[in-house]
């Protein structure tokens, strides 16, 4: 059974729906017994950072997420979900998040003209190296975006993936040990974002 965190955050049952389509069972909850008895774990989300971790905290979910990662669960972050994975954010005056991925998390400040911030649509990701969850998946495959902050780990060895928007390059999927996490939405990116949950189900949180 898959865990999808519910710490107040909109998108949770469309990711329930996917995971579904792939043939795998998932509950959405904030209950610490089911998600620590869970096999695997997501953490979705949309939204604003700074509301995303008063409701971790606020459920006691913010310990509990470190927890469940340093425990080796397979464990899969998706927009917000991965954004607060990271030591802190711009967004909202610099909000404290996790700290679980060394780097912040920055807004897309130096737009070209035409570009318009928020990213809403599909672009490109380029895989860098080889990873389960992306095994099957085409380089360079269209994912659907909706963010205007985007990750920055301090160390490029998180980077599974990257995407180019408004003048920036960023990391647009990272990886560490048993966390995956996207900026992109699976849920919504049509047949290679079930491809991704879809091996994530059968992952066993090791590269």
């Amino acid at each position: 059974m898959i865990a999808i965190i519910d710490y107040k955050a909109g998108n949770l049952t469309s990711v329930k729906l996917a995971v579904k389509k792939v043939g795998a069972e998932a509950v959405i909850t904030s209950d610490p017994i089911v998600i620590k008895s869970a096999e695997r774990i997501i953490f979705p989300g949309v939204g604003a950072a700074g509301a995303a971790m008063d409701n971790l905290r606020a459920l006691g979910l913010d310990s509990l997420v470190k927890e469940e990662i340093a425990s080796g669960k397979p464990f899969l972050g998706i927009c917000v979900g991965l954004q607060v994975l990271f030591e802190m954010s711009e967004e909202d005056g610099d909000t404290e998040c996790l700290g679980i991925v060394p780097g912040q998390v920055k807004l897309f400040k130096a737009a070209p003209p035409e570009t318009k911030v928020p990213q809403m649509g599909w672009n490109s990701v380029n895989f860098i190296g080889e990873h389960p969850l992306i095994e099957g998946v085409r380089n360079n495959s269209y994912f659907y975006f909706v963010h205007s902050y985007y990750p920055a780990p301090s160390d490029s060895s998180y980077t599974l993936g990257e995407t180019t928007y408004a003048d920036v390059t960023f990391s647009s999927m990272i990886f560490k040990d048993n966390l995956v996490a996207s900026q992109f939405h699976l849920e919504k990116s049509g047949k290679v974002g079930l491809k991704i949950l879809e091996n994530f189900c059968k992952w066993d949180g090791k590269c």
